[in-house]
C-alpha cells in the first residue's frame, strides 16, 4: 500500500456539501482513496510515515475537473474554413466529408491530443461521444488512447442511422445499420464497462441526435442501456433549427420527444439544451434528467445561451462540456466555467452567477451528471483525483481570492494533477507519454485528411 501526503497548500477548495475551504491545507491519500484532509497541523504526524510527501506551497488544490461532453475525434478538424462562420447544420455538413475519411490511427491520435490538452488544463474525468465509424474505426481506439495517459473515461457508443437519402443530416456513407449498432453497443459494454468506484472506463449508450437516428433506435437504445444498467446520452435542443426539425418531423418539442422515447430519468444526460422552454426544464427537474452545458460551442455556433440559472433553480443537475474541438477549438474545462459565468451574467446581471458556482459545475456538478459518485469533491473515502493549481504565473499575479481567480483569471495552469492517487502531470508536464510523438502522428493524419 502506498501513502501520499500533499501538504502546505495555500488553500483547498473541497467542493463538499458545506463548501469547505481549508487554508494551509493538506491531503492524505492511500491506494487511490483520500483518507484525510484538513489544516496542515492536523496531518503533520504523517510526514514521517507517508511513502511520498509533496510540498504544495504556492498552489490552490481543487477536485479534478470533469468534462461531461466531448467528441475527441474532432481534434484534427479545428478551425476548418468552411465551418468557421457556420451554424450547426451547415457546420456539420461541411465536416462530415472529412470525418468519413478517418482511419483508426486518426481517431487514436486525435483522442490522445484531446486527452493531453484536458489533463494539462486540470481535467481528470472526461466523457466522449463517438459516433463516426468509417474504415474499421471502433470505440476502443478512443479507450486505448485514454489508457496511455491514465485518464478516467466515460466513453459513449454513439451512432447515426438516418442518412441524407432518408431525410437525415449525415451522408449515407457515415450511417450504420441499426441492428449492427445495437450489437456493437452490447459488445463494448460487456468488454469495457466497469461500475466500480475506482473505475477508469465506463460505457454509455449515445445515439447522436434526433436528426440522425430513427425513433426506433432511440427507444431501443434506451431499453438496452437500462437492461445493461449504463447511462444514456445524446444531443438535444441545441439551436432553433433543432427545435424546428423536431416540430416538423415529430410534431412536438425536443423535450417532449425525448420523454416519449424513454429519454428522461436519473440515468440520462442531454447535451446543450440551449432551447429548452420552461415546461421542459420543469420536466427535467421532476425526472432527474441531467444536462451537459457547452457554452463555448454554443457561442461559437451561434446557438444561443442555455438557461442554466433557471435549470439549477429548478433542481436540474448541470455539468460542463467542452464539446468537440471542431465546434469549440479548445478542450479546456476551466475556460468553459469562465464562459458559463460570463454568459449567465450577461443575461442576469453581475450577481446573477457566482465564480464558485461555476467552479462547482466544473467539478462536482460534472461528476453528478456522469454518475461518478466517488469523484467530484474532496473528502475521506473519495477517489484521489485532484489538481494543484500554480499561483506563481502572471495569470495569478495580483489575485486576492485564489479560488474565484481560477474561473475569473484565464490562464492559471495546473502544476500537478493526480488521478486515483497517481501523478499524471508533474510540474506542468505529462507522465508516460511523449507529447512530441503525439504532435508528429497527428500532423501525419492531418496532412492526409487535408489532401
Amino acid at each position: 500500500m502506498s501513502v501520499t501526503l500533499v501538504q502546505n497548500a495555500d488553500i483547498i477548495a473541497t467542493m463538499d456539501d458545506d463548501g469547505t475551504e481549508i487554508t494551509a491545507g493538506s491531503i492524505l491519500f492511500e491506494d487511490g482513496v483520500i483518507r484525510a484532509l484538513g489544516p496542515m497541523s492536523t496531518l503533520s504526524a504523517w510526514r514521517d510515515k507517508a511513502d511520498t510527501v509533496i510540498d504544495a506551497s504556492g498552489t490552490v488544490i481543487t477536485p479534478g475537473l470533469v468534462n461531461t461532453h466531448h467528441h475527441m475525434f474532432q481534434t484534427l478538424t479545428r478551425a476548418v474554413p468552411a465551418g468557421i462562420d457556420a451554424s450547426l447544420f451547415v457546420w456539420l455538413q461541411s465536416l462530415y466529408p472529412i470525418w468519413s475519411r478517418y482511419r483508426p490511427e486518426d481517431v487514436f491520435v486525435s483522442a490522445q491530443a484531446a486527452l493531453a490538452e484536458l489533463l494539462l488544463t486540470g481535467c481528470t474525468l472526461t466523457s466522449d461521444h463517438h459516433y463516426v465509424y468509417p474504415d474499421g474505426v471502433r470505440l476502443e481506439d478512443t479507450i486505448a488512447a485514454a489508457e496511455t495517459l491514465g485518464m478516467r473515461l466515460h466513453a459513449t457508443r454513439g451512432s447515426m442511422s438516418i442518412g441524407e437519402s432518408k431525410g437525415g443530416l449525415p451522408p449515407d456513407s457515415l450511417v450504420e445499420d441499426e441492428a449492427n449498432i445495437l450489437d456493437d453497443t452490447i459488445r463494448v459494454i460487456d468488454a469495457f464497462h466497469d461500475p466500480s468506484p475506482g473505475a477508469m472506463v465506463r460505457i454509455g449508450v449515445a445515439p447522436c441526435s434526433p436528426f440522425s437516428v430513427s425513433r426506433d433506435l432511440m427507444r431501443d437504445s434506451a431499453a438496452l442501456a437500462r437492461d445493461k444498467t449504463v447511462r444514456l446520452h445524446t444531443h438535444l435542443a441545441e439551436n432553433i433549427e433543432d427545435v424546428d426539425y423536431s416540430l416538423e418531423k415529430f410534431g412536438c418539442r425536443p423535450g417532449e420527444y425525448a420523454e416519449q422515447l424513454g429519454w428522461v430519468g436519473e440515468d440520462v444526460w442531454h447535451t446543450h439544451c440551449v432551447q429548452l422552454d420552461p415546461s421542459e426544464v420543469k420536466r427535467f427537474a421532476e425526472t432527474g434528467t441531467k444536462v451537459a452545458h457547452c457554452p463555448g460551442s454554443n457561442g461559437r455556433l451561434g446557438s444561443g445561451i442555455a438557461p442554466i440559472k433557471a435549470m439549477r433553480a429548478a433542481g436540474v443537475s448541470v455539468g460542463l462540456g467542452v464539446d468537440g474541438a471542431a465546434s469549440n477549438d479548445s478542450s479546456q474545462v476551466l475556460l468553459e466555467a469562465r464562459q458559463a459565468l460570463l454568459f449567465q451574467r450577461a443575461l442576469h446581471g453581475a450577481d446573477g452567477f457566482q465564480a464558485r458556482e461555476a467552479l462547482r459545475l466544473a467539478t462536482r456538478g460534472g461528476a453528478e451528471v456522469l454518475g461518478w459518485e466517488s469523484c467530484g469533491y474532496l473528502a475521506p473515502g473519495m477517489r484521489a483525483d485532484l489538481v494543484l493549481w500554480d499561483r506563481s504565473g502572471l495569470a495569478a499575479l495580483g489575485v486576492w481570492d485564489p479560488i474565484a481567480a481560477l474561473v475569473l483569471c484565464a490562464g492559471i495552469r495546473p502544476r500537478d494533477v493526480f488521478i486515483d492517487g497517481r501523478r499524471v502531470v508533474e510540474e506542468g508536464r505529462l507522465h508516460g507519454v511523449d507529447l512530441a510523438d503525439i504532435h508528429r502522428r497527428a500532423n501525419e493524419s492531418l496532412r492526409r485528411l487535408m489532401a
